[in-house]
């Protein structure tokens, strides 16, 4: 399985990946959304590939904050559902939390309804009653 960036032949694929979490998006609303996101230097969209396929999205992003230090927040995760359990979405995981620690970032924040097992098993804790999921990282050093 390959963890790579996200390229614009991608975008069917994504598009299908968003459906089955419950996002219906329209062709040409994507293509915008997607190069918004990709032009934020703070964002970051990468696919898992096995074969020649793509099989899973993930879009992690830096989110200052004043009352707190800035953290990673996954905004979307999706494995297509026939590749569930595989380890695909422990490897997209994996490299949200080694961008989190490239950018000097101490933690990753996400929201969840029907994943929390799937991310407890990855070491994030539930911190709210709003669903919300945090798991502390090691920042690299910057030099």
């Amino acid at each position: 399985m390959l963890i790579r960036p996200f390229r614009q032949a991608d975008m069917e694929i994504v598009r299908e990946l968003l459906r089955q979490l419950g996002y219906e998006v329209a062709a040409d609303e994507l293509i915008s959304r997607l190069a918004r996101v990709r032009a934020a230097a703070d964002h970051n969209v990468v696919v898992a590939e096995q074969g020649e396929c793509v099989v899973g999205l993930l879009h992690v992003f830096e989110r200052p904050a004043l009352e707190k230090p800035c953290e990673a927040v996954v905004q979307a995760l999706v494995v297509d559902a026939k590749l569930r359990g595989q380890g695909i979405g422990k490897a997209l995981m994996d490299a949200a939390d080694a961008w989190a620690r490239a950018r000097g970032l101490g933690s990753i924040a996400l929201h969840t309804r029907h994943a929390q097992a799937f991310y407890g098993r990855l070491g994030y804790v539930n911190v709210s009653t709003s669903d919300l999921m945090r798991k502390t990282v090691s920042p690299l050093k910057r030099s």
